[in-house]
């Protein structure tokens, strides 16, 4: 089969087209035969070697990269109950997915509805569960709270902004142009062009000082600062990834004059632990599309062996939505 892989970290030029054997599921495991691999900024982070000695990402060389997709089950291994051979699902958090065939545990598959499209199944696995995460679990919005929320014409932003609010809450959004404004003026949003203005002045004006509750930022190096200082007295700044580059550090004493405020970097893995987290959080994002709730932005899809060009797209901020590899079906 096809996978891309990369034998060292570092540049896209690390990516690599490779004819690879088909794995085999074990006990408690499927094998899916991929339609869709989602691209997100963790494939960017695996790729330049950040996650080498996460506990929780770990990534061994050479590997394949990939961690969202959505295909059909071909086989299953021992012990295997909740799913069958044909079966459509969507997965994240489990790496492989560059490639024609990825073997999944059983408790990271979701059974995606008929009426679901797998590309939107793939897109609403990790980037929609994040956005429910964050708006859901790690700061559950209410009505009456306010959020800001960076790059929001990405993929996780549109959706976060949606979900925001769907639960009531205000939502400044900063993007870089003004086609990207008038994308999260329609999902409801407040845009800020970050480029025209200081975001953080700007949340103090539409605030009157105040400054917002929850900060979502996975800009990461470049706002992490002003974040903290866009916030209300105890407020809570949630650093999910780093498009400019990770954040090194944070000084206690920062929190502290920001305005006691609570800082935060999550994994998703953490808030998707166990079958449980991942079935709530999927039939609730499945629910909401097929009621009309939430739209699903798919900026472009490209073939799996443009992989290199994919990262290139997201590493310079260039998408309006989701961007997807689409795997060429096994002969």
């Amino acid at each position: 089969m096809q996978a891309v892989q990369i034998g060292d970290y570092g540049g896209r030029q690390q990516l690599r087209v490779a004819d690879v054997s088909v794995p085999e599921p074990g006990k408690g495991e499927a094998l899916v035969q991929l339609a869709y691999a989602g691209v997100n900024f963790i494939d960017v982070y695996m790729r330049e070697g950040h996650y080498r000695h996460s506990a929780t990402y770990g990534t061994p060389l050479p590997f394949t990269l990939g961690m969202e997709g959505g295909g059909t089950v071909a086989a299953i291994g021992s012990e295997v109950k909740g799913i069958k051979t044909g079966d459509r699902v969507a997965y994240c958090l489990s790496r492989g997915s560059y490639a024609q065939y990825a073997v999944v545990p059983e408790w990271k598959l979701v059974k995606v509805p008929q009426r679901v499209p797998l590309d939107v199944a793939t897109t609403l696995m990790l980037q929609g569960c994040t956005a429910h995460y964050l708006s859901h679990s790690l700061f559950p919005l209410q009505p009456g709270h306010s959020c800001l929320v960076h790059a929001g014409a990405g993929g996780v932003g549109q959706l976060l902004i949606q979900l925001a609010r769907l639960r009531g809450a205000r939502v400044l959004a900063t993007v870089g142009n003004d086609e990207k404004a008038d994308i999260v003026k329609r999902l409801g949003a407040e845009p800020i062009l970050y480029r025209e203005v200081d975001f953080r002045e700007a949340v103090m004006a539409a605030t009157a000082g105040e400054g917002v509750n929850v900060v979502y930022d996975a800009v990461g190096k470049e706002t992490i600062d002003r974040s903290l200082r866009s916030l209300k007295r105890r407020g809570t700044c949630v650093n999910y990834g780093g498009s400019s580059g990770l954040v090194e550090s944070i000084r206690p004493l920062d929190l502290a004059e920001a305005g006691s405020v609570f800082f935060t970097r999550p994994h998703l893995a953490h808030y998707m632990a166990d079958s449980t987290e991942i079935d709530t959080r999927a039939a609730d994002l499945f629910a909401a599309f097929l009621n009309g709730q939430i739209k699903v932005a798919i900026d472009r899809t490209l073939p799996l062996a443009h992989a290199a060009e994919a990262h290139a797209i997201i590493e310079g901020r260039q998408t309006k939505g989701k961007l997807l590899l689409e795997v060429p079906e096994s002969t």
